[in-house]
């Protein structure tokens, strides 16, 4: 699927996530797509890397350890205008999704992104919209995403984690004890 994206005679790619394993796959398979690919850990970093080189593209998740995303969506707009940007997040929230944008994101996606999706969004064109996920998450599947990564912010504490999601405990309960929906 590789060959059926053209990035364009500048591959630069700078991808900024605190999740360490999610980045390193996810650059992983841009360079597999043939970017060139700059990573950061942090909003530091990332100002870091603008800094040295201004990249043609850029994914971006909106929280990060050390700051907020958008402050790296500004860096990058000071220093490149034509830096396309995706912004991910993993609380897919309206009001969020206009600040990026406001800001000068491309598009702002939900993750868990697959790699596919972040090419389709980096690369599309015009007004038109890139098109859907072939096999997109089900609706259950992302609900039980939200439940896990809520559940290992708040260090694995089931009563936390039911009180942060509104939620029943023994309810939670269930659900922990199942495994993930397809």
């Amino acid at each position: 699927m590789a060959e059926d994206y053209q990035i364009g005679p500048d591959p630069s790619l700078l991808l900024v996530d605190d999740d360490e394993i999610f980045l390193n796959r996810l650059a992983r398979a841009m360079e597999k797509r043939g970017f060139a690919v700059t990573r950061a850990a942090s909003v530091a970093e990332a100002r870091a890397a603008v800094a040295e080189h201004a990249p043609a593209h850029a994914v971006v998740d909106l929280r990060l350890e050390d700051g907020n995303g958008l402050d790296v969506v500004d860096a990058l707009r000071e220093a490149r205008e034509d830096t396309r940007i995706v912004v991910l997040t993993g609380y897919g929230a309206i009001a969020t999704a206009v600040a990026a944008v406001k800001m000068g994101a491309t598009d702002y996606l939900s993750k868990p992104a697959d790699a596919d999706d972040v090419t389709r969004a980096l690369l599309a064109r015009g007004d038109t919209l890139p098109p859907p996920p072939e096999t997109p998450m089900s609706a259950d599947r992302v609900r039980w995403e939200h439940i896990q990564r809520v559940y290992e912010q708040c260090d694995r504490n089931v009563s936390e984690t039911a009180r942060r999601l509104h939620m029943h405990r023994r309810t939670l309960q269930r659900i922990l004890a199942k495994r993930s929906p397809r």
